[in-house]
């Protein structure tokens, strides 16, 4: 199954921390002593997004990060992609042309399995880091695009 790595996980809620804390400086301390993520990852991937300009860093004593852009303009897909790569479900979906495979040539998984991480990746793209932090769940319409089901969200509540 498809599952995100502690990185990127990390890197989600250091993300949505700051969005929860809009225009304040944030220390990887804080984000740290709020979720139990282990501070040393947690910084490198603060770093990570430092340099790929989704978060700003300020130094000093009371240095921190803030976010670069609007957290409704950051997406899922966007934030997966620079921490872990695209998502794969095969093996050879991560080598080239699938060359260690070899069945690859007549796979008969291979096209419907290629469709299907392309369905998730393009979820991923489709949902910002805003659609996250909101509680109503997001719902696919028949054209493939998501909106916000506020009647599913009463159900669960």
């Amino acid at each position: 199954m498809i599952k995100l790595t502690k990185r990127t996980e990390y890197g989600l809620i250091a993300l949505i921390h700051l969005a929860e804390r809009e225009g304040q400086v944030v220390s990887a301390r804080e984000i740290g002593e709020t979720y139990p993520v282990p501070r040393r990852l947690l910084a490198e991937v603060l770093k990570d997004l430092q340099h790929a300009g989704l978060v700003l860093s300020t130094r000093g004593a009371h240095g921190g990060y803030t976010l670069a852009e609007p957290i409704a303009d950051i997406s899922l897909g966007r934030v997966v992609a620079l921490l872990e790569g695209s998502p794969t479900l095969t093996d050879c979906q991560t080598t080239a042309g699938g060359a260690n495979c070899e069945v690859h040539a007549s796979c008969p998984i291979r096209d419907p399995l290629d469709r299907i991480k392309s369905g998730i990746w393009n979820l991923m793209e489709q949902t910002s880091l805003r659609s996250l932090m909101e509680r109503s769940p997001m719902v696919p319409l028949g054209n493939g695009s998501l909106h916000h089901h506020p009647s599913a969200a009463s159900k669960s509540e």
